[in-house]
């Protein structure tokens, strides 16, 4: 298979090399992509010094958008396979084999590395949402997830597709839900992730909330209209 790492970065001067040199070295067949969203630090200094593989967005336009950006140019060259990878260092490249598998051999539209088959509990508020989500993914799309929030995915051609010709897809769990809806097959492997490696995330509690909040009134109610 023909993989692309998709690394959408904002902001991420403290860590997107280390994390591209990860991904490099361990995983050498993969090809990978760092669309730099309109980063004002020193992002895109680190990128081009170090002639990092990657795409600049003239201003940030969001997750969505810049994944979007990196599916498209997959789709023009013909991957086989895209998946999403963290620019702050917290997905392990050592899992892409083991997700790209279990796509190939269960034919399978998205595999989602998750952190609870791995043992570990996902507490809070972000555990709390991460269980109303699934539940509200099983209640429309008939699929149990265990860990629907994890944010490394791999999609098949069929959804690299999707995505580059779409306009209303995004790389979050509701899209997932209506992926499950539509009859796409989803499967689950385990896997470790570990904390942020430099830089601040900006998911306090109010975002969580609201994130979560958001993604289930979107599975509940928008996602019927699409």
């Amino acid at each position: 298979m023909r993989i692309l790492a998709i690394i959408p970065a904002y902001n991420e001067e403290a860590c997107i090399e280390q994390t591209v040199r990860s991904l490099v070295e361990t995983c050498p067949d993969v090809d990978y992509l760092v669309v730099n969203d309109g980063s004002t630090d020193g992002t895109g200094r680190i990128l081009d010094e170090q002639t990092l593989a990657h795409v600049d967005l003239p201003i940030n336009t969001g997750l969505a958008s810049g994944f979007q950006t990196g599916m498209k140019y997959a789709h023009r060259h013909g991957y086989d396979a895209a998946v999403q990878f963290d620019a702050d260092g917290q997905h392990l490249p050592e899992y892409i084999p083991t997700m790209a598998r279990a796509l190939e051999e269960r034919d399978a539209d998205v595999t989602i590395a998750s952190r609870v088959l791995a043992g570990e509990r996902l507490g809070g508020a972000r555990g709390i949402g991460s269980r109303l989500i699934s539940s509200l993914i099983h209640l429309t799309g008939g699929v149990r997830l265990t860990d629907p929030t994890s944010g490394m995915r791999m999609y098949s051609a069929r959804m690299i597709r999707l995505f580059a010709e779409g306009y209303d897809l995004t790389p979050e769990p509701d899209t997932i839900a209506l992926i499950a809806r539509k009859g796409g097959i989803i499967v689950e492997v385990p896997a470790h992730m570990q904390e942020r490696q430099g830089g601040q995330s900006y998911l306090d509690l109010s975002h969580v909330i609201r994130y979560m909040a958001r993604t289930c009134v979107s599975i509940l109610l928008f996602q019927w209209f699409r």
